[in-house]
């Protein structure tokens, strides 16, 4: 048994890898964002080591602070423009900016300019940089069409994010080793042209969507943070997702001290600390890729959040370099957990029409708790040793995460349960080539419905305001008194009279008792009629099942 496990993991995992790769738009935009990403450590790096020349681990605390507090307040106002349009088209936008943005600044440290103006342009970067993800977050689900599928996409993600933290450093490191800022500056730039290039040949149907919002962007950024408040798991996963981000923000201050101060590696050590914690996070994408198949992403969500806390306090208990690089590996274990679990719940629990928004709300929550955290940091490395910072700073996740755990688990089994309804859907054939946004929508607005055997659901002739589809039993369906068609579990009916506008063109009666989850006509219509694929399913469908269910007399007239 324990080798039958073990092999549908392993299945499992390579389906994740595979299915990515096997995906045109899903690999096109994943490595965009391997592009995107490895661009943005390795400039990271770079602007590190000039605010350290330029006022020690106080002036990288604050260029961290001053980066981020930008971003925390635009990127809500900037993300609903990828609720409003094709999210691609944001992201080849922001990454081009990034590019430009990035190369100025190679230019300035290639003169001598004021390190200032670098400050700047690394806040304009940034503020580009917190906007990519949102918007490449709300784009990945309408590539998918399965809970399984995304979850996948977020691992893989999770382990290219994982190669650009080992990539990012380490050239870096290399760069600055050999040459200096301004190459390592320059060479981030074209990874991000380059992450803007792959998106140009993105070809995919955009699931249904309501029309675009047409109030002020700074409205749309409230309804972002208004549906964060008033669902209580958003809510939590956001307040954790901020513990975590503070320790990554205190941790681009204590890389520094750590590897110039404490262990005296020099400049390219901070490169070398970075890129433990990638090794790790590459590794534990690996790993995270055999919970794929899990319902258990809320737990493990927890278990990345405690570790991204536990070993930076043991950094500060054993300030060894071996067991320094150790450690931080598995911070990036950490990382790849919280990429699987995190990111999947989010998708999972927002609607598609405010999900880029909400996402926004999550990068401006990320980018201000890493401002937040750098100075922390810088303040208290100042106040009381590198040592006391790393003790005190990695014990905030660990706490949290142990308060968090029970919630947590509540959310896996309540999107469990769904995923059972989707899975009972995607069994439909019209219904099968929907996107994962539009068949949760579908998902979230069934009702279930009992029917005792030999009792009618409806009769021929009613006017129809439900779809149904069985869960469990047997029906039969009825037309002009002769049995035509008997129904099991997996299958739908009642759509002719939503998708026509007629009268019901059959009758159907329980044969045992019927377990069934029904949709009205308000849910059902506008996702499968505003989905070009599964409008022309269901119209082929319904010619097909028209033959057997028309009665004599005359069911196209209208319902009054």
């Amino acid at each position: 048994m324990a080798g039958k496990g073990l092999r549908g993991r392993l299945g499992n995992a390579a389906g994740a890898f595979s299915s990515n790769a096997r995906n045109p738009n899903l690999r096109r935009a994943q490595l965009s964002f391997l592009g995107a990403w490895t661009a943005e450590w390795a400039f990271t790096v770079g602007l590190g080591i000039v605010a350290y020349r330029d006022g020690g681990a106080t002036a990288v605390g604050l260029v961290g602070l001053l980066r981020m507090a930008p971003s925390a307040m635009l990127t809500p106002l900037l993300s609903p423009l990828a609720d409003k349009g094709r999210r691609e088209r944001v992201l080849i936008l922001v990454s081009v900016l990034r590019g430009v943005v990035t190369g100025a600044a190679a230019v300035v440290v290639g003169v001598g300019g004021p390190p200032q103006i670098v400050y700047v342009l690394a806040a304009l970067s940034t503020i580009a940089a917190t906007l990519y993800r949102p918007a490449h977050s709300a784009l990945l689900p309408s590539l998918c069409h399965t809970g399984y599928e995304l979850a996948s996409a977020n691992v893989v993600r999770g382990l290219l994010d994982a190669a650009a933290t080992l990539m990012g450093p380490l050239l870096a490191a290399l760069l600055l080793q050999f040459t200096g800022v301004t190459v390592v500056f320059a060479v981030a730039a074209g990874a991000s042209l380059w992450a803007a290039a792959l998106l140009l040949r993105l070809n995919y149907d955009a699931p249904p969507r309501p029309p675009a919002p047409r109030e002020a962007n700074w409205m749309s950024a409230v309804e972002g943070i208004r549906v964060v408040s008033l669902n209580r798991d958003l809510a939590l996963i956001m307040g954790l997702a901020a513990a975590q981000s503070f320790t990554r923000g205190a941790l681009t201050v204590l890389n520094v001290v750590v590897a110039i101060e404490l262990l005296e590696t020099g400049e390219p050590g901070v490169g070398i600390l970075t890129a433990a914690i990638g090794a790790g996070a590459v590794l534990g994408s690996l790993a995270a890729s055999l919970l794929v198949g899990t319902r258990r992403l809320g737990a493990w969500f927890a278990v990345g959040v405690a570790l991204w806390g536990m070993p930076v306090t043991l950094i500060g208990v054993v300030p060894q370099q071996v067991a320094a690089l150790g450690l931080l590996a598995f911070v990036g274990v950490g990382n790849s957990l919280i990429d699987l679990g995190g990111f999947t719940l989010l998708a999972r629990l927002a609607a598609d029409e405010v999900l880029a928004r909400v996402f926004g709300v999550l990068e401006s929550v990320v980018a201000l708790s890493i401002g937040v955290g750098a100075l922390v940091a810088s303040l208290v490395v100042d106040g009381a040793g590198v040592r006391s910072a790393l003790v005190t700073v990695g014990l905030l996740c660990p706490v949290l995460a142990v308060a968090s755990w029970q919630r947590l688990r509540g959310m896996d089994r309540s999107i469990g349960v769904r995923d059972d309804d989707i899975d009972m859907l995607h069994r439909v054939a019209m219904l099968n080539v929907l996107p994962l946004p539009a068949i949760e929508q579908l998902a979230r607005g069934l009702e279930p419905v009992d029917v005792p055997a030999g009792h009618v659901v409806f009769r021929q002739g009613d006017v129809g305001d439900h779809y149904f589809v069985i869960e469990s039993g047997e029906a039969e369906v009825i037309g002009d008194g002769q049995v035509v068609a008997t129904l099991g579990p997996g299958q739908g009916f009642g759509e002719i009279a939503l998708l026509r506008r007629i009268r019901r063109t059959a009758t159907v009666r329980a044969t045992s008792e019927l377990r069934l989850k029904a949709l009205r006509s308000d849910r059902f219509l506008p996702v499968v009629l505003g989905y070009t694929p599964s409008a022309r399913e269901a119209g082929v469908v319904v010619d097909s099942m028209l033959d057997h269910f028309t009665p004599r007399d005359d069911p196209e007239q209208p319902p009054e």
